[in-house]
């Protein structure tokens, strides 16, 4: 088994392709799932549209063992770095589909080049009937174009394996000041508000401690939203496209166990010395690496 995984172990961390890892993994194993694979935002690209619909001889079973057909659309060109964006996501997100729990949540980032596609896809996987909120992470940095509107924001899509049976701990998430606090009672207003599912954050500072160096780095606080949400302390939070392993940072912090993997070496190595540094003395994370093929 390519990830040696023990739910009584320690921390994980993996090197090589995630989808070996997937598929060794036993179902409904984690109780929250992020997501954060590569964005289509390249020159070299085939993208395919999807529509899906209800269908008794349908390929795909779904949310209450309702079948899918997944009709495929006109191919329209465009450039990216995978020939098939989907024809490499689509076999990874059916395998976080069966490792989730019952009760589990994955949360999809992605951005508006590939989120309808997307969308399309987590319906006729989970069941439009788990479809939980598209959030739109806006933020405020980077160059400007003045032909158009410029796009700043990310949207991570959330699906919960069972539509009536889901953590969502609103008590538990960081809460935030009112826009117009004269509206609202002096205890509202020293409490602050639930977030709604429009979470304005600034991205990690170039020049800040948080900063590890890698290009995609996600920031702490939209992670820390997430994990206070959709998982309780002790359990088992999974991230596959780990990055600069923002997910375990986050996960640690707040006493969840985590499965980090990534294909990229330099990605492990951020990872290895941001969880080191978070425990100097030893941080009890197992590292493995798939076989070279």
């Amino acid at each position: 088994m390519p990830s040696d995984w023990d739910p009584e172990g320690p921390d994980l961390v993996f090197e090589g392709d995630n989808l070996p890892l997937l598929q060794s993994l036993p179902g409904e194993s984690f109780r929250l799932i992020y997501a954060d694979p590569p964005f289509n935002t390249g020159r070299t690209q085939q993208r395919q549209s999807i529509t899906t619909a209800r269908s008794a001889s349908g390929g795909r079973i779904g949310f209450q063992g309702q079948p899918y057909a997944t009709v495929k659309g006109q191919l329209t060109a465009y450039n990216d770095t995978f020939t098939d964006y989907w024809a490499f996501l689509e076999p990874r997100l059916e395998e976080i589909w069966r490792i989730l729990t019952s009760d589990g949540t994955l949360y999809l980032h992605l951005d508006y080049r590939e989120v309808h596609y997307a969308k399309v896809l987590l319906d006729a996987l989970f069941g439009p009937e788990s479809f939980l909120n598209e959030i739109i992470w806006a933020y405020d940095y980077g160059a400007r174009t003045k032909s158009r509107w410029p796009a700043k924001h990310d949207n991570l899509l959330v699906y919960v394996k069972d539509p009536e049976n889901y953590v969502f701990n609103a008590e538990e998430v960081d809460r935030e000041p009112y826009m117009a606090p004269g509206l609202v009672t002096p205890d509202k207003v020293a409490r602050g508000k639930l977030p709604t599912d429009v979470w304005w954050h600034t991205i990690v500072s170039p020049t800040g401690k948080e900063k590890t160096g890698y290009p995609t780095q996600k920031p702490q606080g939209v992670l820390r939203r997430i994990v206070q949400a959709s998982s309780n302390s002790g359990d088992w939070v999974a991230d596959f496209f780990a990055g600069s392993g923002t997910t375990g940072a986050v996960a640690r912090q707040m006493g969840r166990r985590f499965l980090l993997a990534d294909s990229n070496p330099d990605a492990i190595d951020v990872i290895r010395r941001r969880l080191a540094g978070d425990h100097p003395a030893g941080s009890g994370t197992r590292y493995l690496r798939s076989d070279p093929v």
